[in-house]
Order: C-alpha cells, then sequence, then structure tokens
C-alpha cells in the first residue's frame, strides 16, 4: 500500500451552482488533458462543495480518474427532525465519496466539540464516506507553546476511538488556525514538524505500517506560490486548499506542485 498525495479544494460557502458547476468543468478539461498519474503516481484530488452543488459536481467528476466529489459537512444522527441538517446517507446517496469533519470553522463558528466530531465520523464511516479530518490550534495556542498538546486531543478525541481497518478511511489535515484566510503560512519547518508528529500519534497508537499509509494534509493559506515547498516535507502528503480552491487555474497549479 502506497500513501496518496492528495489535493483536496474547499470551496466553503461560495459559488452559485452554475458557476460551482463551470468551475469544476474548467478544472476537469485541465485535468483530462493532464491527468493526475502524469504529475505524480497515487495521486487523489477532492473538491469539498456545497451541498447543492454536489449531485452535479459528482456527475462532472466522474469522468476523471482520480478526482472525487465531497460534503463539507454532516450531521452525527442518521435521519430525524433536525431541520437545515444534512445526512451522511444522503450524502452518500448523491454518490460522492467523502466528508470533510472538524474544520476549524465548524469548532469556532459553531461550536462543535471532539466528542460532537467522533459521532459525525462514526456515521460517515457507517454510510461508506472517506473522512477528512481537521485539527489544528489557534494563534494563542502556538504562540503559548501548547499546539501538540491540542492536536493530540483533537485527534485521540475525534479519531483514535476507530480500529485499525477503520482508520484506513481516514485522511487527516493539520490547520494551524493562525494561517486560514490570514495570509499567514506556516513555514515548511512548522508544517513539517507537526505532520511528523502527528504521525508519531498514529504510529504509537496503529503501528508503523497504518502511520506510513496515512496521508496526512496541510491546510492554512497554501497556494500555487508556496505548495511546492510544503510538499517537499517528507510528512506532507498535499493540502486542503480553500480560497485558491476557487480559481481553476491556481488549483491547477497547486495540484502540479508535487
Amino acid at each position: 500500500m502506497t500513501r496518496k498525495s492528495v489535493v483536496a479544494g474547499n470551496w466553503k460557502m461560495n459559488l452559485t451552482l452554475k458557476e460551482g458547476v463551470d468551475l469544476s468543468t474548467n478544472l476537469c478539461q485541465m485535468l483530462s488533458k493532464k491527468p493526475l498519474k502524469s504529475i505524480k503516481k497515487d495521486m487523489e484530488v477532492i473538491l469539498f462543495t456545497p451541498f447543492i452543488h454536489l449531485p452535479e459536481v459528482v456527475k462532472i467528476v466522474k469522468g476523471v480518474e482520480n478526482v472525487f466529489a465531497g460534503a463539507q459537512n454532516c450531521y452525527s444522527k442518521p435521519s430525524g427532525a433536525y431541520t437545515g441538517e444534512v445526512s451522511a446517507s444522503m450524502i452518500r446517496s448523491t454518490e460522492a465519496t467523502h466528508v470533510l469533519i472538524g474544520h476549524s470553522e465548524r469548532r469556532s463558528l459553531f461550536s462543535e466539540k471532539d466528542e460532537f466530531l467522533a459521532e459525525k465520523v462514526s456515521t460517515a464511516l457507517d454510510n461508506d464516506l472517506k473522512v477528512v479530518f481537521c485539527c489544528g490550534e489557534n494563534l494563542n495556542e502556538r504562540e503559548n507553546g501548547n499546539h501538540f498538546e491540542v492536536v493530540n486531543k483533537q485527534i485521540y478525541n475525534g479519531l483514535f476511538w476507530l480500529d485499525e481497518e477503520q482508520f484506513h478511511n481516514i485522511i487527516i489535515a493539520y490547520e494551524p488556525v493562525w494561517a486560514i484566510g490570514t495570509g499567514k503560512t506556516a513555514s515548511p519547518e512548522q508544517a513539517q514538524e507537526m505532520h511528523k508528529y502527528i504521525r508519531g500519534l498514529i504510529e504509537k497508537k496503529y503501528g508503523e505500517n497504518v502511520s506510513d499509509n496515512i496521508s496526512i494534509l496541510y491546510g492554512g493559506s497554501c497556494n500555487s506560490k508556496n505548495a511546492e515547498e510544503l510538499f517537499e516535507n517528507n510528512d506532507v502528503d498535499g493540502g486542503l486548499i480553500g480560497g485558491a480552491s476557487l480559481k481553476p487555474a491556481e488549483f491547477f497549479k497547486i495540484i502540479q506542485s508535487f
């Protein structure tokens, strides 16, 4: 088994349906001319779209090898009287394959706690969705030297109750919250340090074979100018891209940064 390189685009709350369809179509046309396997072996691209885009984007990416569509969130319960929420089974019914859980904006703006996120992970895996699980510290936690402790707790509570087989369906995205949408970026050395630490946690829990095969992505103001330097690090397997994923040409440059 080989560790996959992954570039994931998180559109957040952006783009009308038509704009999202146009973006996906343009990107897939670029990838048809230069397939992922010609850039790097064992590489995947995931588009995390708002819910309204999913069925259409799934159809668009189907024709392009190793390109997938995913949701930005799901609810923790399988169904019921939860107005405004979307279940994992609903997401899977669109033929989407991935879901983003624990993004820093969900943690900070919507007060989602570790235990709640663990329930989301459970229901996502029960519905055959692969999970991109986000973790990371804010500026105060970084400046106080608590960043390792924060990430350890988030991963332990959110994921380390999974068995080894379940854990193979997890991708981890490290988000230094102080670098999201601020224009600041963790240095390549800071990114590698945290990614290596996370891989070490996984090794202690599940063993070297599992830790060597889990993709760990960097998410924090990654763009076409700094992606290559970040992705050169041994434990940085790609990126969770925010604003730059809304520009097909820019996002395509990031994909080619390996």
